[in-house]
């Protein structure tokens, strides 16, 4: 059967996985850069990076697992994408990048998607598009029309990051219905790109790109992408996705009631339903999933908390000489509560579960007599797991109930503290799965490009890590008082 190739485009770096299509094995894997990719901040609350950085890791990934994995680039069968959701990029007719991607926890965007909800009217928004236009792409774009119009002028199309390296593969501009769903440009009433909303922010229809399945043959490597990557010529694209749909995916979560997470430089939980359900206040939002369609719904609902692996990453930096590992450690000599000692991790941008409020990351009930940086370490993965159920709560009102958690053994969800408090402090229990964004995405175009017959058939060989049952012990406690400090900070 070969080998399936899934490539993850993150903000930190971009991974690349090879898995053997027949035993559903991980045959090699490599992410790039081995430091953090730079998010360049010209203005307080921008955030932009330059895709061809993501192209340029791509490569190295990709050639140092097809390395890994000692394969020969003709038994590469097809290839997913995954990547880095609700970004900008700008094209021209030569398919040049016309400035630098203006990426998910970029903050400009908020009062031009606040303005259009309240010209357009919530419940038309809400009804139509599930959300706010909020601090999306949509809105992002109406940034740029502004503030940028000689650029936006010369604009042919605009992309998500995954269709833009799709793009820079197969030389084709495309992108998926779930793709413009979370760009905010999607009409789930009429089934089509949102005509009035194109209408309010005065774009024209052409700079949308055509729509193509998010299973299936999307189009073709090309001699020279293919000479960059070490691939054969004419292996097919054959699925991508948005990283929290395709997160969900690689979690064989596809149905209604079964829950996904993430925790990389941001946090995420993923709720799977066949009821069109939003929130009315836009705090969590509700995207088509990748195995939507009109005749069977399957609609994500999405938690995000921007500062999450983002904070031990600093907390990391702060502290010198120590790993990720180490600060685990740490962290499990420190009793639940941490002694008092809070963090609100909000520090990456606009917050939606906050109202797109963005209050900054706070330090609480900081006491220099008891507290340690062992104290720091495990305050720093309560503080991130209690905004997940913050978030939870809200999920609740749309009707998703969070009894199982699955997740990918990585990032945040590698630290026991880390898992134990989430299943402590929301009762649910927690699957953790050998499995991360590249490999889902190399299941997906397995099934696309149909060397597997089905979902089902390209999920069987998944295999559950670990599981972490729920002890509420102190975390209701904890929990309660981090609430306090939250509630303080968001009435200054």
């Amino acid at each position: 059967m070969g080998y399936l190739l899934g490539i993850d485009v993150g903000s930190s770096s971009v991974k690349a996985a090879l898995l053997d299509a027949q035993s559903g094995r991980c045959a090699g894997s490599a992410f790039y850069p081995k430091t953090e990719q730079k998010i360049n901040s010209p203005q307080p609350g921008f955030a932009e990076q330059d895709p061809q950085c993501w192209y340029d890791c791509a490569k190295e990934a990709v050639r140092a697992a097809l390395c890994e994995a000692k394969a020969d680039p003709a038994d590469v069968k097809a290839i997913g994408i995954a990547y880095q959701m609700h970004g900008l990029v700008c094209v021209d007719k030569n398919q040049k990048v016309l400035r630098p991607a203006i990426i998910w926890c970029d903050s400009r965007a908020v009062p031009y998607g606040n303005a259009a909800l309240a010209a357009i009217g919530a419940e038309k928004c809400l009804s139509h598009l599930m959300n706010s236009p909020g601090n999306f792409t949509a809105a992002k774009l109406a940034w740029v029309k502004e503030n940028e119009p000689d650029l936006y002028a010369k604009i042919d199309k605009i992309m998500l990051p995954g269709d833009w390296l799709a793009m820079k593969l197969t030389g084709e501009a495309r992108t998926t219905i779930s793709g413009f769903s979370e760009g905010i440009f999607w009409d789930f009433k009429n089934a089509e790109p949102c005509g009035f909303l194109l209408n309010h922010f005065g774009f024209d229809k052409k700079i949308l790109p055509e729509i193509v399945p998010t299973f299936g043959v999307q189009g073709h490597l090309s001699v020279t992408a293919a000479a960059d990557f070490g691939l054969k010529a004419g292996t097919p694209v054959s699925y991508r996705a948005g990283d929290q749909p395709n997160n969900a995916l690689s979690l064989n979560v596809r149905n209604p009631g079964e829950i996904a997470a993430t925790a990389g430089t941001s946090g995420v939980v993923y709720g799977v339903t066949d009821k069109k359900q939003f929130d009315p206040q836009s705090r969590v939002n509700t995207f088509a999933h990748v195995n939507h369609s009109a005749d069977n719904p399957r609609l994500g609902v999405l938690l995000c908390i921007n500062g999450a692996g983002i904070l031990k990453a600093w907390v990391k930096r702060l502290l010198g000489n120590i790993s990720y590992d180490e600060i685990n450690t740490l962290a499990g000599t420190v009793p639940a509560g941490s002694d008092g000692l809070t963090i609100l991790p909000f520090g990456n941008g606009a917050e939606r579960v906050l109202g797109n409020c963005n209050p900054g990351a706070q330090i609480a009930g900081l006491d220099f007599n008891r507290h340690t940086r062992a104290h720091l370490c495990r305050a720093v993965q309560e503080g991130v797991a209690f905004a997940f159920m913050y978030g939870m709560d809200v999920m609740k009102e749309t009707g998703i109930e969070t009894k199982t958690i699955r997740a990918g053994f990585a990032n945040m969800f590698m630290s026991d503290v880390f898992c134990q408090t989430l299943a402590g402090v929301s009762g649910a229990t927690i699957e953790l799965y050998d499995t991360d964004g590249a490999l889902g995405a190399a299941r997906g175009a397995g099934f696309g490009a149909g060397i597997y017959r089905s979902l089902d058939e390209a999920f069987q060989t998944l295999e559950k890590r670990n599981e972490f049952s729920p002890d509420a012990g102190s975390y209701a406690q904890a929990y309660t008082l981090w609430k306090k400090h939250l509630n303080r900070l968001m009435i200054r």
